[in-house]
């Protein structure tokens, strides 16, 4: 049975501790999880989360900026984070002998960031995250149909509403009373989960994080966000224009939540219909058709509801019209049909294969175990991960993919504003991550 082996622990104060020993490098990985992300935000208080991740790169007290970085990077090690709807992550990683580095530091800036929270600083962040919307949203090729996409599948009473990055609007108004109340809220031991992977000793590295992370003070998590989807009262149909030279289709549909029944086999039905150039999708729209430079598709897995998305991108001068029947009609088919024998098995070969190479790299072990430990409040979670692949057959794949269409979907399309002459290629397209999550990559600390 697949398993990463693991040791989980809590100290007095709620923080969850996860080992994961593993001496076959001189590595270690330090991996923070404060169970806080953009659903936990409130409207009109919409980018905060994604804003600490930017703030949390300021430093500490006891290292400010730009020590923190410089500490770990003048030591041959690594650091940054990521944001998601559903969580905020920050890790480490580098020579075994910087562990308790990396865990003071950690510990440090949960301890002390308000202090180093000024109105200055605020504002540099805030800059920043501002012209990050517009890289990676607003002036993207493609990019703003990521922020009509929430806008429209979830309605206003439901956290994922609203983009990751927030509102430009929202981010304006922050001031530093609101950000420090924000900290103080989610940023606590009992709303985190640490994860020390790679070559170390469990009796030292216990007995470093009780140092560094046992004397900060006991409070309760703050009280999960639960929220319903709402379907769509009908078939919604929107136009983005955008910089870009060829039409673009979206479709968008709710699907099952992140481990709930269907979630897996949706999975493999964007596999099937959208993985790459064997599915059926680029076979009819781009090899046998030839109406379209790309087709995908993608099950992005969320907490309080997911989503289901196909898109393709037109070829020179092909309407958009013909390419959404005949999306249409491969979507239909295996609605009706199911997936093949041979399909069914390339899908989870595929996924198999994908989730096999990612355990090759420590610092993605120690991520498992901590998105594992936040969905499913097990560490070990995933050997029922990957079960619910096995598990999948032609009926449970066809059954779920024909209940989801059954709803109302969004199609979104995406024309030339003329603005621009913008080459598009298979790499312009989207995928899960980048729907779901915004990566600060170098762009963590002011001036990084």
């Amino acid at each position: 049975m697949l398993h990463i082996p693991f040791e989980k622990f809590v100290l007095d104060n709620g923080l969850r501790v996860i080992f994961h020993r593993d001496q076959t490098s001189p590595l270690v990985a330090v991996d923070m999880w404060y169970h806080v992300g953009s659903k936990d935000e409130q409207p009109g208080r919409t980018g905060f989360a994604h804003l600490f991740e930017h703030l949390m790169f300021m430093g500490s007290a006891h290292a400010p900026y730009p020590a923190f970085d410089a500490i770990i990077e003048n030591w041959g090690g690594h650091n940054n984070g990521t944001t998601s709807n559903d969580r905020t992550n920050y890790y480490e990683i580098g020579p075994s002998n910087l562990l308790e580095t990396f865990l003071w530091l950690e510990a440090d800036r949960l301890a002390t960031l308000p202090s180093v929270i000024t109105a200055e600083e605020l504002e540099r962040q805030l800059k920043v995250v501002q012209n990050e919307r517009r890289q990676s949203y607003e002036n993207r090729p493609y990019g703003r149909a990521e922020l009509v996409v929430p806008e429209t599948m979830y309605d206003p009473s439901h956290p994922y509403h609203w983009p990751v990055i927030g509102s430009h609007a929202d981010l304006e108004a922050a001031t530093v009373a609101d950000v420090r109340e924000f900290f103080d809220k989610f940023y606590r031991p009992s709303n985190a989960s640490l994860v020390v992977a790679g070559d170390f000793e469990p009796a030292e590295a216990r007995r470093l994080v009780t140092q560094y992370f046992g004397w900060l003070p006991a409070r309760p998590a703050p009280a999960p966000v639960t929220a319903t989807v709402r379907p769509l009262l009908a078939n919604e149909r929107r136009i983005v224009p955008d910089r870009v030279q060829l039409p673009r289709l979206r479709m968008e549909w709710h699907s099952p939540a992140l481990f709930a029944p269907g979630d897996a086999d949706l999975d493999l039905a964007a596999q099937i219909l959208g993985g790459g150039k064997s599915s059926r999708l680029y076979k009819s729209l781009v090899f046998e058709q030839r109406i379209a430079q790309d087709a995908w598709a993608y099950q992005s897995s969320l907490m309080l509801g997911s989503l289901f998305g196909i898109g393709v991108t037109a070829k020179p001068g092909q309407g958009l019209e013909e390419i959404e029947r005949a999306t249409m009609a491969v979507v239909q088919t295996l609605a009706a049909e199911g997936p093949t024998d041979a399909e069914l098995e390339r899908a989870r070969n595929s996924h198999s294969a994908d989730f096999y190479k990612s355990l090759d790299n420590l610092q993605t072990r120690a991520d498992m175990l901590n998105h594992y430990e936040r969905v499913l409040g097990d560490p070990g979670g995933m050997a029922e991960d990957m079960a619910r692949f096995t598990r999948a057959t032609k009926a449970s794949v066809r059954d779920a993919f024909a209940r989801m269409i059954a709803g109302h979907h969004l199609v979104l399309t995406i024309i030339p504003d003329g603005s621009a002459a913008t080459t598009t290629t298979d790499e312009d397209s989207p995928d899960e991550d980048e729907v779901t999550d915004v990566d600060i990559s170098d762009a963590a600390g002011p001036l990084r």
